[in-house]
């Protein structure tokens, strides 16, 4: 028996259950989609919040992307932002495309006002907690993402 994960994704019943359905969905449906912001933090267990969306980053002049089931929040990148930090994690037998803890620190202040002061600094010190802290990636990525400035007296008060 098969039954539908979403439209055009089918798994056998009899097999178990995806871990995460919504991301497995996203990367096989929208494979130019990397997680971004809300959902690479929570991805990566340096946020609290439980993202209602799926976020995601595509290159500026990919196709729009649109799903039935589950809801996305897609976000429109620059190629440079866009192609650097991807990591590939395999979740269920499947690639999923993250930015690393680094790009999304790094994105969380490139799109502060959208994210919050107060995610941010949970962000930095859950990255600090978590070690293996590589600030010289983090300013390389605050540099493409143009926000070294704002970025940097958070970084050297929290890390």
């Amino acid at each position: 028996m098969i039954h539908s994960v979403a439209r055009g994704l089918y798994q056998l019943s009899d097999s178990k259950p995806f871990q995460v359905p919504d991301l497995v969905a996203v990367a096989c449906k929208i494979p130019k989609a990397v997680l971004y912001l809300f959902s690479a933090l929570s991805f990566h267990k340096m946020t609290t919040q439980i993202p209602h969306e799926v976020w995601i980053a595509i290159p500026r002049n990919a196709e729009p992307t649109w799903l039935e089931y589950p809801p996305i929040h897609s976000m429109r990148v620059v190629p440079e932002a866009y192609k650097n930090g991807i990591e590939i994690h395999k979740i269920d037998g499947f690639p999923i495309k993250v930015y690393s803890r680094e790009k999304t620190i790094a994105d969380c202040f490139k799109h502060r006002n959208l994210v919050g002061t107060d995610t941010i600094i949970e962000a930095i010190r859950a990255y600090k907690s978590q070690g293996g802290a590589k600030t010289n990636q983090i300013m390389q990525f605050l540099k493409i993402c143009r926000v070294t400035q704002v970025a940097k007296p958070y970084l050297e008060a929290l890390l």
